[in-house]
């Protein structure tokens, strides 16, 4: 089954280079960091929270880099993702380096080793790991990049997906007259306006059957993936092509007549995630707040369904949140498992502010002996100072 990560646990980091000392320039480079960075922080797709996506456009040092690619990978508990566009050199020994501002051919010093990439994912404490490459292997002209057909294997990451823009001898064009280069370009456009009579969610194993119809449609290079533990069932959005417009018609049990794959809460570990989930809940159903809270039986307003999908802070009480899901047809043993995540994030945020409850002194606190001591000799010497005032 195909799930979106939970936002408040998933780090994403883009990275590209569109400006070379000594390689030509690929200045559509920084439109796909631009147009990546808005369709991840997006409502469609995985809505990261803007901190949570970290943009390095022509990052100066491969250590700079590295910093951020591991602070991801150590931050993140559900998914990391990694985004690469620029130039793609291949050493002396014929692995993978990512080119920087100032590489060079043959040169792996002044580039970034994917092997170190490679490397602090599989140190980091995500479950899924995403790695999307869209880069050369050398220095072309302007506009075009390409790379060998075993760019996949050179980069293969255990646990994660593979999914890259290089996969033969032939040039991979970045057309000047595109805003993003062909292969980031395409991606953009698939989250953008979905894929016709595909699945509801836009996996990544979806996304690049269908990348390869589209880039080959045009005359464009395959690209190449490789997936490691189911990692091809991570979605990277909602298919915009097969959204409701409409709400299904209810049956007579209340249930929707079109049985739909409603977003799983198992995969919850936020408080963020959950608002997300629940989102896309009533997105599935395709029911306005309006028609929602019709369905509920007056139980719930269209304002109060607003208000519930616009929350930062978990409710306190669950009968609004049990209203809403039954009201757009989430069975009930689904809900069950909503409640269940829903305690479970109540417990962890209440424990999590514990500590950093401040007692507030009682008001009525009788005042010990030293306090009523204290006090009397502070009122005998201010009675000393005004007698000796008056008698000057």
């Amino acid at each position: 089954m195909s799930v979106l990560p939970d936002p408040g646990a998933t780090r994403a980091v883009l990275i590209g280079t569109s400006h070379y000392d000594h390689l030509e320039s690929l200045p559509a480079v920084s439109n796909n960091l631009t147009a990546l960075a808005e369709a991840l922080t997006g409502p469609t797709s995985w809505t990261l929270p803007q901190e949570h996506c970290t943009i390095l456009s022509n990052p100066t040092t491969a250590e700079m880099t590295m910093a951020a690619v591991r602070a991801a990978a150590e931050q993140a508990r559900d998914t990391v993702l990694i985004y690469f566009a620029g130039h793609g050199l291949v050493d002396p020994e014929g692995d993978l380096y990512l080119a920087m501002p100032q590489s060079k051919q043959r040169r792996v010093e002044t580039g970034l080793p994917y092997r170190w990439i490679r490397q602090a994912l599989l140190n980091g404490r995500a479950d899924r790991c995403v790695v999307v490459l869209d880069c050369c292997y050398s220095g072309l002209a302007l506009g075009t990049m390409g790379g060998p057909s075993d760019l996949a294997d050179q980069a293969a990451v255990e646990g994660t997906f593979l999914l890259a823009a290089a996969a033969e001898t032939r040039q991979a064009l970045a057309p000047p007259d595109e805003t993003c280069t062909a292969f980031t370009g395409e991606l953009l456009d698939t989250l953008q306006t979905g894929i016709p009579n595909g699945p509801e969610l836009i996996d990544f194993g979806a996304l690049y059957r269908h990348l390869r119809i589209r880039l080959a449609a045009k005359g464009r290079p395959d690209p190449q993936a490789r997936d490691r533990n189911t990692g091809a069932r991570l979605a990277l959005g909602r298919n915009l092509a097969c959204l409701p417009t409409t709400a299904t018609t209810p049956s007579a049990d209340g249930e929707p007549a079109t049985a739909r794959s409603w977003p799983s809460p198992s995969g919850i570990r936020t408080v963020r995630g959950f608002f997300k989930s629940l989102a896309d809940v009533r997105v599935t159903s395709g029911l306005t707040h309006q028609m929602v809270s019709q369905r509920s039986g007056g139980r719930i307003s269209p304002g109060t369904v607003s208000r519930l999908l616009n929350r930062e802070s978990l409710p306190k009480t669950w009968h609004t949140t049990a209203a809403f899901l039954s009201a757009c047809g989430v069975p009930d043993q689904q809900v069950a498992e909503w409640y269940a995540v829903w305690t479970r994030l109540l417990t962890d945020t209440t424990t999590d502010a514990a500590p950093h409850t401040v007692p507030h002194p009682r008001q009525h606190q009788k005042p010990t002996t030293l306090q009523r001591l204290t006090g009397r000799l502070s009122r005998r010497n201010g009675r000393s100072r005004d007698h000796r005032s008056g008698s000057s």
